[in-house]
């Protein structure tokens, strides 16, 4: 299947071909000359990235163009075949294989990169652009991408969303394991942005308490983007992944598919995903939807989940802050609360006579779905000032954190913070000063990058 190649880089690397298992195994001619269309035309360097991030899975950088500096000779092609469809690698990272195989999970990811770009490429193209112009055909979108990757399948309400940073210490990141494992002896299953640290842990804790329970088909779903899977390769445990277009439609895969979440510690990113959620959950028509929300990290975190709260009901008020429940240092507490919830969840579903494999009910306002291009202008004119209803004033802070995120880990936002400086975000002074705090704390606590000394991608002013 595969022969060692010497390329140029100091890091071995494989050539091999690669067959599908699963999703794109059974596909007519028509499908795989549009497959193929798609990956060798403007998608082509997209696909190369992201599949280069699943072969790098496991990687300790976040910085999202190291891998292609440590290989500058990889390359993918999607070749045509009357079975299907192959996969081509040259100069592939050699430790996405053992004895010139490739391994079997890594193998998997590599097919869900191939399979989601392409659905994209071909039924969310230029042709269909005016179906996205809606709320309800972008939740339509969503629930096509979802379903085209297997993810919605009947079944009690279980899935647990967990958040939390890609850059945390050993004690927050055992928590993780720890609320994991408790969360997998009640059979519950685990979705995450799919990366390291946070993202990872309760996946490996959950999937130690399934094996206890002999819990069979345990579903471990990541959920990533083209701009961050980069920066957070998938872990070894996610054993489904789904590439969403943007942030935007990411995060409305998390609130459709999940039943409830869980936040650990983190920092811009996190907070970014609290402030989504809670700019929903504000919502009138959402107020009568259970949505368990719990915020929960060791002893030692507590000061953060304090800083975060007092954030947000200084922006957001009183009202945002009941929506969730602070759980500091107790794994199994935070375990049966979420249990409890999703129970609650599953009766409501029933009466409404919802699906319990996607969210119909909550309702995403359209201003909240389209994508936000964090450009210095976009970025400087963000109206952070008090005043506004809480779901619109949630909605602009959350775009201010998406885009301090993209200065940081997402190619090219980084590239315009090199051209142009730092972002600039404005706004009254209180919001400002309590926003610069808890960007300085995040710096301090190393929550911004895994390694290496954090440059800051953004200037507050009041």
């Amino acid at each position: 299947m595969s022969d060692n190649s010497k390329a140029a880089t100091a890091l071995p690397t494989v050539n091999a071909y690669i067959y599908p298992c699963g999703g794109l195994d059974i596909l007519s001619r028509d499908e795989v000359a549009r497959l193929k269309d798609a990956s060798s035309g403007g998608m082509h360097d997209l696909l190369r990235r992201c599949a280069l991030a699943v072969l790098t899975s496991g990687s300790a950088s976040d910085d999202p163009r190291a891998a292609q500096e440590l290989y500058p000779d990889f390359d993918i092609e999607v070749l045509q075949q009357d079975r299907g469809v192959r996969i081509e690698l040259r100069n592939a990272p050699g430790m996405a294989f053992v004895d010139g195989q490739i391994i079997r999970g890594i193998a998997e990811l590599l097919f869900a990169v191939v399979r989601d770009l392409a659905y994209t490429a071909i039924e969310l193209g230029p042709e269909y652009a005016t179906d996205l112009e809606s709320s309800a055909g972008i939740t339509n979108a969503v629930f096509g991408l979802l379903r085209n990757a297997r993810l919605l399948q009947p079944g009690d309400p279980n899935m647990v969303v967990c958040w939390g940073g890609h850059s945390i210490g050993r004690g927050e990141y055992d928590y993780t394991k720890l609320v994991g494992y408790e969360l997998g002896l009640r059979g519950l299953d685990i979705c995450t942005g799919c990366g390291p640290g946070a993202m990872k842990g309760p996946m490996k804790g959950a999937n130690v308490a399934h094996a206890k329970q002999r819990h069979g088909h345990s579903r471990y779903v990541g959920i990533t983007e083209p701009g961050i899977i980069a920066a957070e390769s998938p872990n070894p445990i996610v054993n489904h992944l789904v590439i969403m277009p943007d942030i935007e439609k990411r995060l409305e895969s998390f609130v459709r598919l999940g039943h409830g979440i869980i936040v650990f510690p983190g920092g811009v990113g996190t907070a970014e995903e609290i402030l989504y959620l809670l700019g929903l959950l504000l919502q009138e028509e959402n107020r009568g939807i259970p949505f368990p929300f719990i915020l929960t990290g060791p002893t030692a975190s507590a000061p953060y989940f304090e800083q975060i709260d007092q954030f947000i009901r200084l922006t957001l008020g009183d009202e945002a802050a009941s929506r969730y429940e602070i759980i500091i240092a107790d794994p199994e507490t935070v375990a049966r609360r979420m249990a409890a919830g999703i129970r609650k969840v599953k009766e409501y579903r029933v009466a409404q006579k919802d699906a319990f494999y996607f969210n119909w009910s909550l309702t995403i306002p359209l201003d909240l779905q389209q994508p936000f291009v964090p450009t210095h202008e976009a970025m400087a004119a963000l109206d952070l000032h008090q005043g506004r209803r809480p779901h619109e004033l949630a909605a602009d802070l959350r775009r201010a954190f998406s885009g301090i995120v993209a200065g940081n880990v997402k190619e090219d936002g980084m590239r315009r913070v090199e051209a142009f400086g730092p972002f600039q975000i404005r706004g009254d002074h209180e919001i400002m000063r309590s926003l610069d705090a808890l960007l300085r704390a995040f710096v301090e606590q190393r929550r911004m990058k895994i390694a290496g000394e954090y440059r800051p991608c953004y200037e507050v002013i009041a």
